[in-house]
């Protein structure tokens, strides 16, 4: 459906302002699809954000500060995110010997396995992109990484 209509706008002032809405409408579009799969696992996408991280770094610990650069959305609360995954067993989390002012958090088994069931899960139910063929999913990518490069 085109941004006009979800939006009920009648037009942009150009087409990059009608650019800038429609990722800002479809990333939260995305974001919500997911949050309704992952509430199944209990899981916010944040929190699975944390867990992907850390399955990237496996079996190795991850400091909490690198965990933070690498989180889709930096601005997330990791102070409140780690110990909610460490009650539901899915991390552990350890101070650092060689600085005691950092922590290393790993995954646990239990989080490998729920993961492998997320993967499973997402990639059955993968309607989130069917619009797309792989090459558009590749311009996509393109481009979108193209936008960022004015930092």
């Amino acid at each position: 459906m085109r941004i006009e209509d979800e939006i009920k706008s009648k037009g942009f002032a150009n087409e990059f302002a009608k650019a800038s809405i429609n990722v800002m409408f479809t990333a939260n579009w995305l974001h919500s699809r997911i949050s309704c799969q992952l509430k199944a696992f209990g899981l916010s996408p944040e929190q699975f954000n944390v867990l992907r991280i850390l399955l990237g770094q496996h079996p190795n610990a991850v400091a909490q500060k690198d965990i933070l650069h690498r989180m889709i959305d930096r601005s997330s609360n990791l102070s409140r995110i780690l110990p909610k995954l460490n009650a539901k067993g899915l991390v552990t989390i350890t101070r650092s010997e060689s600085d005691r002012r950092e922590y290393e958090i790993r995954l646990t088994e239990a989080a490998l396995a729920q993961l492998q069931t997320i993967q499973q899960k997402l990639s059955e139910s993968s309607d989130l992109m069917t619009g797309l063929t792989v090459s558009e999913a590749f311009h996509l990518n393109a481009l979108l990484d193209k936008m960022r490069e004015v930092d």
